[in-house]
């Protein structure tokens, strides 16, 4: 913007002066001309005025040769006198150096015509101007006086003058300009900080607001944008506190089957059933802290430690399907470690719904794997693959959408876990190559965080539990 703000203003103003100073130019030149013609004519004036007298005798010619003589400079027009007979006195037979000899040039129209008594000026066609003031008074009869201007002459100073007006045009565009940059200045900055104040609340800082500055526009917009906030702050605060006192509404069922568990006569029973419902008061707490947790918190797991977590919780129920499980988690690069900007329950969910609907939704005895590696981009990579028979070629991974029955929500939690944390998602059914069954491969990439050194080791294999085994 400013720069367009620039060019709008330069083109402007070199518009407006052109249609101002083109005139003014050919009106110096008229100027000049006519400033030049009459200082000719006074000039004339003069000379006719004081070689009338001389004319009037004979005898006195001479002293108007010396008048006329005297008043041809170098640097002044050429001023001559033609007299009755036609002979001339100055002129150009002067500038041979020879003032005695006068010449007998053609009687031209204007000179028969300033003989009448009338003094004008005139443009010859071999350019310049001349100017005619007849003599009265002469004895042998009317003679005239003629100051003749050149182009050079009669236009000096025109030059001078166009380049002052050349000067005041281009002062005049870089005023222009410079007052342009500083209002475009003025009102890209505010432009861009109203921006960077969106793109804090974007990133999830409610606590940002835009300063009002700058047009009464942006003042405006600013306004807005910071009863926005406002109202998105209120809102979401509504939202995680309801939210929170649902999932704390849970922990009474769950209290109730925790006493329900310690009554069981069969104590292997009982611990089983006490370990699961421990998992489910673990989750409602995960639910609860994360439903009051600030959005501008940056969010930070290890995806290798929770692939390896979740991996072993889930590793009995694979065993009693017989199926052969395995997990990789470390590479040349970074052992293991895969710091991910995602939260650790998130993480823990979207690999709990992978693998259930490995479990769900392919036959028993089938083999998977849970592979976590270092992009060549340096990213952060999940993959839970099958060799089971593989998705349907009609099918589409959208939310809601199941091909085994169920509420088709696991592999969109998975997808939304990796696009909101700026990765991807990618599922893909892998061909029969003859030595395996076809199956299916989920992708999921995450940019890689910073490692957190107050973080434990880890913190997710402290907290799996055996899962309830099937029949």
């Amino acid at each position: 913007m400013r720069r367009s703000l620039l060019l709008l203003t330069a083109a402007t103003t070199a518009l407006v002066l052109t249609a101002l100073l083109v005139p003014l130019t050919l009106l110096t030149r008229t100027h000049a001309a006519d400033r030049t013609t009459a200082e000719a004519t006074a000039r004339a004036q003069w000379v006719a005025h004081a070689i009338g007298p001389a004319l009037a005798t004979a005898d006195e010619r001479e002293t108007a040769e010396q008048t006329v003589e005297s008043v041809n400079t170098q640097a002044l027009p050429t001023t001559s006198l033609v007299l009755a007979d036609g002979t001339v006195i100055g002129g150009k037979h002067s500038e041979r150096g020879d003032h005695s000899k006068p010449s007998k040039p053609h009687i031209t129209d204007a000179i028969r015509l300033a003989r009448t008594g009338r003094a004008f000026t005139y443009e010859p066609s071999t350019g310049g101007r001349q100017v005619l003031v007849p003599v009265q008074g002469a004895a042998d009869g009317t003679a005239v006086v003629q100051v003749s201007l050149s182009d050079r002459q009669l236009y000096a100073g025109t030059m001078t003058s166009w380049l002052v007006l050349a000067g005041i045009g281009v002062g005049l565009v870089l005023i222009g300009l410079l007052l342009a940059d500083r209002l475009g200045a003025r009102l890209v900055g505010a432009t861009r900080r109203l921006a960077r104040t969106a793109d804090r609340l974007s990133a999830g800082d409610l606590t940002a607001r835009a300063t009002p500055e700058g047009p009464p526009e942006l003042r405006l917009v600013a306004g807005e944008l910071n009863r926005l906030a406002t109202r998105i702050d209120e809102l979401l605060t509504a939202e995680r506190e309801n939210a929170a006192d649902l999932a704390h509404r849970l922990r009474t069922p769950v209290a109730a089957l925790r006493l329900d568990a310690e009554t069981l006569r069969d104590s292997e029973e009982a611990q089983r059933i006490a370990a699961d419902v421990a998992a489910l008061e673990r989750s409602v707490d995960d639910v609860i802290r994360k439903a009051r947790r600030p959005l501008r918190d940056a969010p930070h797991a290890d995806l290798g430690a929770v692939a390896r977590e979740r991996a072993a919780f889930w590793q009995p129920l694979a065993e009693d399907q017989g199926r052969t499980t395995e997990i990789s988690t470390h590479d040349h690069d970074h052992e293991g470690t895969h710091p991910v900007p995602v939260p650790e329950d998130e993480l823990g969910a979207a690999l709990d719904a992978l693998i259930g609907n490995v479990l769900d939704h392919t036959p028993q005895g089938t083999a998977f794997r849970v592979t976590v590696r270092t992009t060549p981009a340096g990213k952060a990579e999940l993959v839970v693959a099958d060799e089971g028979p593989g998705l349907p070629p009609t099918y589409a991974a959208e939310r809601g959408t199941s091909g085994g029955g169920s509420t088709g929500l696991g592999l969109d939690i998975a997808r939304r876990t990796a696009e909101d944390a700026g990765g991807a998602f990618e599922i893909t059914t892998d061909a029969n190559t003859g030595t395996r069954s076809s199956g299916t491969r989920v992708t999921l990439t995450f940019p890689s965080a910073p490692a957190d050194p107050s973080a434990p080791p880890t913190p997710a294999e402290t907290r799996s539990s055996r899962p309830a085994p099937t029949d």
